[in-house]
């Protein structure tokens, strides 16, 4: 491995871990209980969105892959444990990742309220640090895939043509 990309990763996860315990030592039971019921919002609703636009643009191979390819443990210390979590890797949230679909689809739609989504979305994806369930760059790259998911969905849909009927 380049020694330039070793020392930048070395730093990534020293600012994670340093994270984690930051944010391990500062929780109180009313956040905490907060960012409880929030987190949820990553798993549900959007998920459902999040899925279908990965196995549109043809992701869920390279997730897969991602996911088989870092295996990063989870944060130490969390508050709530992730299911699924004795087989599934820290990086990248998922939640994140959701619950950034959502509010980019909300975005590009006329009909859903963005002012409501993204302020849940950002709070989603908060809560998965504060709650030690994933680290700072495993919710960023979370939130990088779901806008990448949403373009790439996006152009694959304005350049599919439905069959003309006969």
């Amino acid at each position: 491995m380049d020694d330039a990309f070793r020392a930048l990763l070395d730093w990534l996860f020293a600012l994670d871990t340093q994270t984690a315990l930051f944010v391990s030592e500062i929780r109180t039971p009313l956040v905490t209980k907060l960012f409880t019921s929030v987190t949820g919002l990553g798993s549900a609703t959007a998920a459902l969105v999040f899925l279908g636009l990965f196995w549109t643009a043809g992701w869920r191979e390279t997730t897969k892959t991602l996911m088989a390819t870092v295996t990063r443990p989870f944060p130490p210390r969390p508050v709530c444990q992730t299911t699924g979590a004795a087989v599934a890797s820290s990086f990248p949230s998922g939640h994140a990742a959701a619950a950034t679909v959502f509010t980019v689809t909300a975005w590009r739609s006329e009909s859903l309220p963005v002012a409501a989504v993204a302020p849940l979305a950002l709070a989603v994806a908060v809560s998965r640090v504060y709650l030690g369930t994933h680290y700072l760059s495993d919710t960023v790259a979370g939130i990088a895939i779901g806008i990448g998911a949403v373009a790439v969905a996006g152009a694959l849909l304005t350049r599919w043509e439905p069959p003309s009927s006969r």
